[in-house]
């Protein structure tokens, strides 16, 4: 397994776990899972946040498609086999 930790300007932490069968992305996120749409394109996944006064978006490019979204006490994850 292999892992990297980023995180963005609003500190929102990315975490990306790499392993033989699949990949994995987490996401913290700044509010509720309510509040969050997630669109696959391809192999980009699209991430609309509600903030209630305004959107944001952010953008993930994925190892693979047909990836399994989840979102649960607000961390989104995201599964791609390879």
């Amino acid at each position: 397994m292999t892992q990297s930790q980023t995180a963005d300007h609003d500190d929102r932490f990315v975490r990306r776990y790499e392993y033989d069968d699949h990949s994995l992305l987490a996401v913290d996120l700044p509010v509720g899972d309510e509040q969050v749409d997630v669109d696959v394109v391809g192999s980009t996944a699209i991430l609309v946040i509600d903030h209630g006064d305004r959107l944001s978006e952010m953008e993930f490019e994925l190892p693979g498609t047909d990836p399994e979204v989840t979102t649960n006490n607000g961390v989104l994850t995201v599964t791609v086999d390879k």
